[in-house]
């Protein structure tokens, strides 16, 4: 493949996950804001994983059928942009829901086409789809920076009288908005995802032409019947739902971390400023890019089952530093970095598994099936659970138990690991003729 085209799918991948990394961090701070009961909350949030689970049989089963890639991503991004824009502009239910639901039912797919894209113009997968994919992750950092300078207290900014660059771009950093001012500016991270969207629609013209795919319906069924079978297998069914269950402690993370980071130390958080909250988050995504690289010598000298169990238990870890350190702003700054851990040594580690030990025929589907778990249901449980929990268990006047709230997903990533320390026993090696090369593919936040 020419550089010059490696640089145009590396560029796809910067914006696509860019587009999701701008408003995913912060919204579940935002819905309180206007109102919404946690029931709406939840609603709006379940937009994704339901277009996450529609999306997996739409865009394998319509979207790259009937369409040159290239033109479905560009037409969902100029329609799911306007939508995205649309959000940063309402605040009643009803039209923000439809609003989400637009924007998620296209976009959720356009992350297969554009794997699909970058598969159909590279001549060696194994070697050149992993720097491609990187864009993703780079994206998605790349997307929390330009709110260091968007949450910004500029009237504060102002009173300071700065002089000079390096004061003013000092004062500026130092300045970021808190409290209810911060939860309204929120709004501007849909503006950036809108435009970034937009931006991508007309980005999508000037990729490589992929034309549609032809395939038979009957053997993509077939397909899914064979990876549904094989959850007859205990191993397989044991880590189907373990993997629910750490899908369900990644977006209780962030559900609740964004609110929690902002809220200040005399009401027990740890009072980060509102323009520093995603960088802060981001740091996990800059880990993940490093754990990447040390994942294929931890599984050779660990194996499975223990790589897993540390994914898991790095959700552990967080929730306990959440639960017991909470107004330790070092601490919760340091430990963002072990997200980096929880999804390569989980989820990553989850999909190189289907890879090695799936029938080649199936492969595709029994990625989907565990999808499903990731971006669907684990989500779904997620949205449903974490608001209701803030706002009605564990929030009294005002005040949140932080401590009581985060040893919840702390006590349940202690049995999620030892559930699957005590039951998953997957065979010492996959019979020769279903081996490849492990290779993960996809991406859980």
């Amino acid at each position: 493949m020419s550089s010059p085209v490696r640089l145009k799918l590396f560029g796809m991948m910067v914006l696509e996950f860019a587009i999701w990394g701008a408003w995913l961090p912060l919204i579940y701070s935002y819905l309180p804001s206007l109102g919404f009961s946690p029931l709406q909350q939840s609603w709006i949030l379940n937009a994704f994983p339901l277009a996450a689970i529609v999306g997996m049989f739409f865009s394998n089963q319509f979207a790259d059928r009937n369409f040159a890639a290239e033109r479905f991503l560009a037409f969902s991004h100029l329609v799911g942009g306007l939508a995205m824009l649309g959000l940063a502009f309402t605040k009643s239910f009803w039209p923000f829901f439809l609003l989400m639901l637009v924007h998620c039912l296209l976009y959720v797919p356009t992350i297969s086409i554009c794997n699909s894209i970058a598969f159909a113009h590279i001549k060696d997968p194994q070697r050149e789809f992993g720097p491609v994919r990187m864009g993703g992750t780079i994206g998605w950092v790349l997307a929390a920076w330009p709110f260091t300078f968007i949450l910004v207290d500029w009237e504060a900014v102002r009173a300071a009288q700065p002089k000079g660059w390096i004061e003013w771009l000092s004062t500026v950093l130092g300045h970021g908005l808190t409290g209810p001012e911060l939860f309204q500016a929120i709004r501007s991270t849909f503006i950036v995802a809108g435009v970034t969207s937009l931006v991508l629609a007309a980005y999508s013209l000037t990729l490589p032409h992929t034309p549609p795919k032809k395939a038979a319906e009957t053997a993509d069924r077939l397909a899914w019947l064979k990876a549904m079978r094989l959850l007859r297998k205990p191993y397989v069914l044991v880590l189907w739902l373990v993997t629910f269950v750490d899908a369900f402690l990644l977006y209780a993370y962030f559900n609740w971390t964004g609110l929690f980071l902002a809220t200040e130390p005399q009401q027990g958080g740890p009072g980060i400023p509102g323009n520093w909250i995603m960088p802060v988050m981001s740091i996990g995504q800059v880990m993940e890019i490093l754990t990447m690289l040390i994942l294929g010598v931890t599984l050779k000298r660990l194996g499975w089952r223990t790589t897993m169990v540390l994914g898991i238990l790095g959700h552990t870890a967080r929730f306990a530093v959440y639960a017991f350190f909470p107004q330790n702003q070092v601490f919760i700054i340091l430990v963002q970095m072990l997200h980096g851990i929880c999804y390569a040594f989980f989820f990553a580690t989850v999909y190189i598994f289907v890879d090695a030990y799936f029938p080649k025929d199936s492969r595709a589907s029994a990625q989907g099936l565990f999808n499903m778990m990731i971006f669907g249901f684990g989500n779904i449980a997620a949205n449903f659970v974490c608001p209701w929990l803030r706002q009605e268990v564990f929030t009294r006047d005002g005040l949140t138990d932080y401590r009581a709230m985060f040893l919840v997903p702390t006590v349940i990533s202690v049995l999620a690991a030892g559930a699957l320390a005590l039951l998953f026993r997957p065979p010492a090696l996959p019979p020769a003729e279903e081996a490849t090369p492990p290779e993960a593919a996809g991406r859980a936040t």
